[in-house]
């Protein structure tokens, strides 16, 4: 249904205001400094659920190391995922370098220029393959991301969940209702930067706000009311215990995660899900252990407690340190020195368990 957005905005006064302050205002962010879509397109990847602040080196050191969509292409799954290591969700680095592959494969390296193509690609959705095509194309796609809602909402008056997917599609339509043709990339960034800066979604700054006098929710004071959005409920809680293990040598011993599901393909130290009732959680990580490997476990020392944090779940982590004996040849796992733990992605609560091997 057409949301006649120009019967509530004076559509070129506001393309106007907003461009000019996003030109004014803009960050000096790494990805910005020049339209190559490949950068664009890793930018955005990482962006996702992330700060800025936390992805600017990340990218600046990605960059260093795959510069090219071939360099990243031709890599060992292995490195992607540690250089990737600490930025989470790694099924978006997985994800990229599959469809970097593809684009190597299928265009020649050359990322294309349709929004159809670029969204054919394995991991980019709508989001990403607008701000794509906008930012490196100049192609006035809509780039809707949870920012350009927010600054929407209230510009428009708009009070539909916004975490119904359905709800997407609105603000798409708002955005093609409203996007400048000559300048789309500067349009929906400055939509974006907007929401990151000035449209936040607690005590917005609405008197540095460039586009006030175009917002409906600031000049009836239900700024503060939008967007809406139903509260996802309680998050699993599941109670782990996790082995950081040395022998005579100092070595330890790593796993490698499944190729699917959460985390997956990445190493971590030896841990096992655990009975919270009988509270017996050095008991049940020893028995796990030695059923798992061939070994012989003594666990001693009860070094830390800590949680983290998904999306959908949270570990509540007890690390236990401990030493172990090989009885027979492993299969499974891997034994490692301290220092080879470097070559090795881990997620980050399987870092905070090898700083604590590492003395850190």
């Amino acid at each position: 249904m057409p949301l006649h957005t120009e019967q509530r905005v004076d559509i070129e006064t506001f393309q106007s205001d907003l461009i000019s302050w996003f030109e004014r205002e803009k960050r000096d962010l790494p990805w910005r400094k020049e339209r190559d879509p490949y950068k664009i397109w890793v930018s955005e990847i990482m962006l996702q659920q992330t700060r800025v602040d936390t992805v600017i080196p990340y990218f600046e050191r990605f960059m260093e190391q795959f510069p090219t969509v071939s360099a990243l292409a031709e890599a060992e799954e292995e490195k992607v995922l540690k250089a990737w290591e600490g930025l989470g969700y790694y099924s978006r680095a997985r994800n990229l370098h599959a469809a970097v592959k593809e684009v190597k494969e299928k265009y020649e390296g050359i990322v294309p220029d349709r929004p159809k193509e670029i969204q054919s690609l394995k991991g980019v959705g709508p989001y990403t393959a607008g701000a794509i095509a906008s930012i490196a194309f100049s192609l006035p796609e809509p780039a809707v991301d949870g920012n350009v809602m927010r600054v929407l909402s209230r510009i428009l008056l708009i009070d539909d969940d916004i975490a119904k997917p359905q709800t997407r599609k609105k603000f798409e339509e708002a955005v093609r209702q409203l996007i400048s043709e000559k300048n789309p990339s500067y349009f929906n960034q400055g939509l974006m930067e907007l929401g990151a800066t000035i449209c936040t979604p607690k005590n917005p700054s609405c008197m540095l706000c460039p586009v006030q006098r175009h917002c409906a929710a600031f000049d009836e004071g239900l700024q503060t009311e939008l967007p809406v959005k139903k509260k996802k409920g309680k998050n699993k809680i599941v109670p782990m215990a996790v082995a950081l293990l040395q022998n005579e040598k100092g070595e330890t011993i790593i796993e490698k995660r499944p190729e699917t599901g959460l985390l997956a393909n990445l190493w971590q130290f030896p841990n096992v899900e655990v009975n919270e009732a009988n509270g017996k959680h050095k008991e049940q990580l020893k028995t796990y252990l030695e059923e798992k490997y061939p070994i012989h476990v003594e666990l001693n020392e009860h070094l830390l407690d800590f949680r983290h944090i998904f999306s959908h779940l949270t570990w509540e982590i007890a690390v236990y340190h401990g030493s172990f004996t090989v009885k027979e040849q492993m299969d499974a796992g891997k034994v490692v020195q301290l220092q080879e733990l470097e070559a090795y992605p881990l997620p980050v609560p399987h870092q905070k368990v090898a700083a604590l091997l590492k003395g850190e």
